[in-house]
């Protein structure tokens, strides 16, 4: 991350706003993934499944996140779903909008459908694809977005992959390196980040590793990216994937992120899975990554964390003052 960008995220913590967006921009998708938090029963909890919910179109729509990306003064948003591609012609007006605004976008999507070509062109924009391992498990769980879908959608632009692992990708000899090998060998694909399945508390999901399948999956993951250098593995972030925070208190990212869902009024907490996540098997890259630099010490005596905390309780007084919510 920049310098600049750095310091404006800090500024708006002490402020009392947040730096990062996240917003199901729609309840609609033509997928139906098996172990997808946004539609599971836990994940908007009383606010009702996410299917249910009365989402916007248009320029209500485009209008709506424009107005939360000011409210919150946001320098990063996320568009999430429901599948945000269902949205194209509107995201072909809010994409340039925030561009214009200076705000970084990344919009996470299946590549279900073509994405405008025009888009490549947007400053600030990432696309991020979702990819759910090698071809025949993927097509299994994601189909229609098959890798045959996706290699022709993203045709023209540069994307991140992003794998989220379960456990039935463990077990297998060579899984990871082929999966890497393969998506590495694309033109367009920029870098491959990948995050580990977080079931709800309590809740049995076939897509949960246990920690020794955890283990073996980041052993392994070290092993390939000196030999990939598209997938994002830095050991700052497997340093937290090995020690994830132990309550969305204490994950720097779910305090600095505030999410909405597709009616854009209702929140999503204590983070963006919702519902009451399973922290000690969190998978998160985002969470992973800043709970790991929040142990660095500056000057090797203050944690990034403890003067992360000093900063969001200034910014919790200072938005209590001001009449804002926070």
């Amino acid at each position: 991350m920049e310098k600049a960008h750095v310091i404006k995220a800090w500024g708006r913590i002490v402020t009392g706003y947040y730096p990062s967006l996240s917003v199901e921009i729609t309840r609609e998708c033509p997928l139906r993934c098996p172990g997808c938090y946004a539609y599971e029963p836990e994940h908007l909890g009383a606010v009702g499944p996410l299917r249910s919910l009365a989402d916007r179109k248009g320029p209500d729509l485009v209008e709506g996140v424009v107005a939360l990306v000011r409210r919150y003064r946001a320098l990063h948003v996320s568009l999430v779903g429901g599948e945000p591609l269902v949205r194209f012609r509107e995201l072909d007006v809010l994409l340039p909008r925030l561009s214009e605004m200076g705000v970084k976008v990344q919009v996470v999507t299946s590549a279900v459908r073509t994405i405008p070509i025009a888009w490549s062109n947007i400053k600030g924009l990432t696309l991020t694809v979702s990819v759910d391992g090698l071809q025949p498990e993927h097509d299994e769980r994601r189909k229609p977005a098959t890798y045959e879908r996706i290699l022709k959608n993203i045709n023209g632009h540069h994307i991140n992959v992003h794998c989220t692992i379960t456990r039935q990708m463990t077990g297998h000899d060579r899984y990871f390196h082929d999966f890497i090998s393969f998506w590495s060998d694309r033109p367009e694909v920029r870098k491959i980040w990948f995050s580990f399945f977080t079931p709800q508390r309590g809740v049995f999901a076939e897509e949960s590793l246990s920690p020794s399948e955890r283990t073996e999956a980041i052993t392994e993951l070290v092993m390939l990216r000196e030999k990939f250098p598209k997938a994002f593995l830095p050991d700052y972030v497997l340093a937290g994937y090995r020690n994830p925070p132990k309550s969305p208190v204490d994950c720097i990212f779910a305090r600095t992120t505030i999410n909405f869902t597709a009616d854009l009024t209702s929140r999503i907490s204590p983070c963006q899975f919702g519902g009451e996540p399973e922290c000690s098997q969190c998978g998160c890259l985002a969470s992973a990554g800043l709970n790991a630099i929040g142990e660095h010490r500056l000057l090797k005596i203050l944690p990034v964390r403890t003067v992360y905390k000093m900063s969001d309780a200034i910014g919790k007084r200072t938005a209590k003052i001001m009449g804002r919510d926070h």
